[in-house]
């Protein structure tokens, strides 16, 4: 939409100069509500104001009321069907409104114009008229608008290298196009790269702070960066303080809110939202995964022809945790191909969420070499901090530092590498309750601790386990790697409980061993003797001659020894 320039008022008509100055401050201060009150006082008060009606179509349209501004223009054109710069600001409006034949019917009766063909580029993106897109592309000018909007139009493809390179252009060409900082930082958060995306952001919002675009682009790189509270402080505080007059941008609010509080409600708003918001689809479909509901999930994306990185992820998600779930090599196998299409992807390949895919990709073929490559790619990324203004100024970024997730799934990785100082780190950093609680990751980290001299600390997470069905595979994780690195005591206390719960000959051959080890260290002075106390509770109350005999032997020593036990 373009600002409708008036023409001038003749001397007889011509309006106070007090007044068009109050409308010239609206507009200029982008209050159009603002506008739209003063223009109806003065349509009411039979007030003066040049081309009135135009000036309130243009405002209603910048608040987004594209149904008050189509009524605008109607009127206007049944005023004077003549004039036909009305028809391509009413053909705008019925895009807006989804109504994309009526539009490009309307702007048709146009005069030919810039933006006639920029209207009707979009109305082919639409209508996915790949003949007419490609005719109205070509007739696109390399000047501001029409670059813009061949910008924009890279942007809803996801092409959002394109797309900024464009952007990046013009700003380097002319700093007072502050607007373009507000794009650029779009386009780097959709790249993943939060900290620069809000570095650009600042600019911006230092001239308007008021913005309802920049704070919500503020208040998800918060949410990226930070932390749910910080994001939905800042959208809070905007809802709270500005008079918010953007119609279209309420669902996006309702949607960003619900997202930053982990709202009980989310299944219902999403759901409500799955028609008018793309991302509602796919955060419901992440809500069901959270809520281990992956049938949920695979029900929502079953039908979805993926087309976007996005949908190419999440198809890779749901089947990998559908096919591991239902031991279906056939989901599984489906989900490498949607992770390998997108890690593999030209446009994807160098993303975060391109490495990512690729280290999903290994995962699921257990080739954890190569997982640790893509994802530490990830964790510390070189890039150029500010590359929009200078060419040498460099700084690593850290990503994913706070993520339980991402820290889970590499130290698995690290762990099978028999990196285990390095899994054992990743592990300790995870807060999330439901991950720590998990069976997968307990054992892990009892792993690490036996693998890192701690097997001490794995006896700990044993004490703290929930009794249940996992408790058997715990145990024995714990007797067999403490009796493999010799740590004979915690083997013997592990063997002797899993024996309490099963008397099978195994355990009770591998308590006996792990106690005759324990027994040869104390000899050799590797482990002190006192922990005699230790060892002989494992061995009393036995119905089996072994073990009274290695007692009788114990004793034996110990009484030779000096050792009172």
């Amino acid at each position: 939409m373009i600002h409708f320039h008036s023409k001038n008022a003749s001397p007889a008509l011509e309006p106070s100069k007090k007044q068009t100055l109050k409308l010239d401050e609206y507009i200029a201060q982008r209050d159009y509500a603002g506008a739209i009150a003063f223009l109806e006082f003065c349509r009411e008060n039979d007030t003066n104001i040049d081309d009135l009606d135009h000036w309130l179509a243009f405002a209603a349209f910048h608040t987004g009321d594209y149904q008050r501004a189509r009524h605008e223009y109607e009127n206007l054109l049944k005023r004077d069907h003549r004039d036909g710069r009305i028809y391509i600001y009413l053909a705008c409006c019925y895009f807006m409104l989804g109504n994309y034949e009526q539009a490009e019917q309307t702007a048709l009766k146009a005069p030919k114009s810039s933006l006639q063909t920029r209207l009707l580029f979009h109305l082919a993106h639409k209508q996915n008229h790949q003949d007419k897109f490609q005719h109205y592309q070509n007739q696109l000018q390399d000047d501001v608008q029409n670059q813009m909007c061949l910008a924009s139009m890279n942007y809803m493809k996801h092409e959002y290298q394109q797309a900024l390179d464009i952007y990046k252009r013009y700003l380097l060409k002319d700093r007072d196009y502050l607007a373009l900082n507000v794009y650029v930082s779009l386009c780097y958060y959709k790249l993943d790269y939060f900290d620069m995306s809000q570095e650009l952001l600042d600019i911006y919002l230092k001239k308007y702070p008021d913005s309802v675009t920049a704070v919500n682009i503020q208040a998800c790189n918060q949410y990226k960066l930070y932390n749910r509270k910080r994001a939905e402080n800042d959208l809070k505080q905007l809802l709270d303080n500005v008079n918010i007059s953007f119609h279209h941008a309420k669902e996006i609010f309702q949607h960003n809110m619900i997202v930053f509080q982990d709202d009980p409600n989310a299944f219902r708003v999403f759901n409500q939202l799955i028609d008018v918001i793309p991302e509602a689809r796919y955060n419901l479909v992440i809500y069901h995964l959270k809520q281990d509901n992956c049938e949920q999930a695979f029900e929502l994306m079953k039908n979805v022809e993926p087309s976007h990185a996005i949908e190419y992820i999440l198809q890779g998600i749901v089947h990998a945790n559908y096919g591991q779930k239902h031991r279906s090599h056939e989901h599984i196998k489906q989900a490498q191909t949607y992770f390998q299409t997108i890690g593999s992807s030209p446009l994807e390949c160098d993303t975060i969420p391109g490495r990512q895919c690729m280290a999903a990709y290994y995962f699921l073929h257990q080739r954890f070499y190569d997982v640790l490559v893509y994802l530490s790619s990830i964790k510390v990324t070189s890039f150029a901090h500010n590359m929009l203004f200078t060419d040498d100024l460099h700084s690593f970024q850290a990503y994913f530092p706070n993520d339980d997730t991402f820290n889970f799934n590499y130290a698995q990785a690290k762990g099978s590498e028999q990196k285990w100082h390095e899994a054992e780190e990743a592990l300790l950093l995870i807060d999330n309750e439901k991950i720590k609680n998990d069976y997968i990751y307990l054992s892990w980290l009892a792993r690490c601790h036996i693998q890192n001299n701690k097997p001490h600390l794995a006896w700990e997470l044993y004490s703290k386990l929930d009794r249940s069905k996992n408790t058997l595979s715990f145990l024995e994780l714990i007797a067999n790697d403490c009796y493999k690195h010799r740590y004979y005591l915690y083997s013997a206390r592990a063997f002797h409980r899993l024996q309490q719960i099963d008397p099978n000959p195994l355990y009770r051959n591998g308590k006996q061993g792990a106690c005759a080890g324990y027994f040869q260290q104390i000899i050799a002075g590797r482990e002190s003797k006192s922990k005699l106390h230790d060892l002989l509770p494992l061995l009393r109350n036995s119905q089996h001659p072994e073990e009274d005999q290695m007692i009788t032997v114990i004793r034996s020593w110990a009484k030779r020894n000096n050792v009172g036990i």
